[in-house]
């Protein structure tokens, strides 16, 4: 069997430094729609290193390391890349991210569930530098065709279903070259750039990566709740119901759940609303912050 869940649970942490500067984070921000309009203030904050803001969802791919690449990685994973798909992501922020980073990041397979038609593997990691923790974060990595093997299932990760009207609907319109963007932070997938190897993983072209949209959703969030102030952000936690494709419209609707919780239900509006994503994403009051001004500038 292509996961030996023996060796893979039993393998340890794996630890890794990372780093990054203020060409990483404006890089990122681009590949997640940032910028347009070019002058406009609040979007200068994602572009212009004189007055940079780290959205908190670059975390998930902060000097080229991913969860789920650490996932179908892990000693014991031999598994077909066409046949895996990122099923979620949880990202907690203990503090706001700096413009230029230098981290240990350690990472863990915790889990490996059966589902059955699937594998679901977890890998949890936790990322500091010199002055404590920085972030946490976990992915679920569903591998099509590896379940069966008699293991748990574990939890089903299904949200409820939404009440009510939204509260607050906004669109977000993703470029034809998107995905190829945003794969320049790393996450080079052929699934998200390669037609012949989309159709092999019964796609009929490539998909947009999930977090990308995980990225574009909770920018979204910052701009329209939070007045920009990206230090607001606590913590995102996202389950993939579906993909979206470069070129299409992403419709987010907010829904205030409880006081400081936001729900999102993301869906591509040319497809007749087909579900994207949901997700959960925990806000500081305005001002519990660090305030984003402390963050701001990058030098050269």
């Amino acid at each position: 069997m292509p996961i030996d869940v023996t060796r893979a649970l039993s393998a340890g942490p794996r630890s890794t430094r990372l780093t990054w500067d203020h060409r990483d984070v404006r890089l990122y921000h681009l590949g997640i729609g940032a910028g347009i309009p070019a002058t406009e203030p609040a979007e200068l904050r994602y572009t212009l290193e004189s007055r940079l803001h780290v959205l908190p969802a670059f975390a998930t791919v902060a000097g080229g390391a991913m969860d789920w690449a650490d996932a179908v990685s892990a000693p014991g994973v031999d598994v077909d890349l066409a046949a895996v798909l990122h099923g979620g992501q949880d990202l907690t922020l203990h503090r706001p991210l700096p413009v230029s980073g230098d981290v240990v990041r350690t990472s863990t397979l915790t889990a490996v569930h059966d589902k059955g038609g699937a594998a679901v593997l977890v890998v949890q990691a936790e990322a500091a530098d010199a002055e404590g923790p920085l972030w946490t974060s976990e992915a679920q990595v569903f591998v099509r065709g590896e379940g069966g093997f008699g293991g748990a299932r574990g939890p089903s990760g299904r949200p409820p279903a939404p009440e009510g009207d939204p509260d607050r609907v906004v669109e977000r319109p993703l470029r034809e070259d998107q995905a190829l963007l945003y794969r320049l932070s790393g996450d080079d997938n052929p699934l998200h750039a390669d037609p012949d190897f989309a159709r092999r993983a019964g796609f009929a072209r490539p998909v947009l990566h999930g977090l990308c949209s995980y990225g574009v959703v909770l920018k979204a969030a910052v701009d329209t709740e939070c007045a920009s102030d990206v230090t607001r952000v606590r913590r995102c936690t996202a389950r993939f119901t579906g993909v979206a494709y470069p070129g299409e419209t992403l419709r987010v609707a907010f829904r205030r759940a409880t006081a400081g919780v936001l729900r999102a239900e993301v869906t591509a509006a040319e497809r007749d609303d087909a579900p994207v994503l949901g997700a959960l994403i925990e806000l500081l009051g305005p001002g519990a912050g660090s305030g984003a001004a402390a963050h701001a500038g990058a030098g050269s």
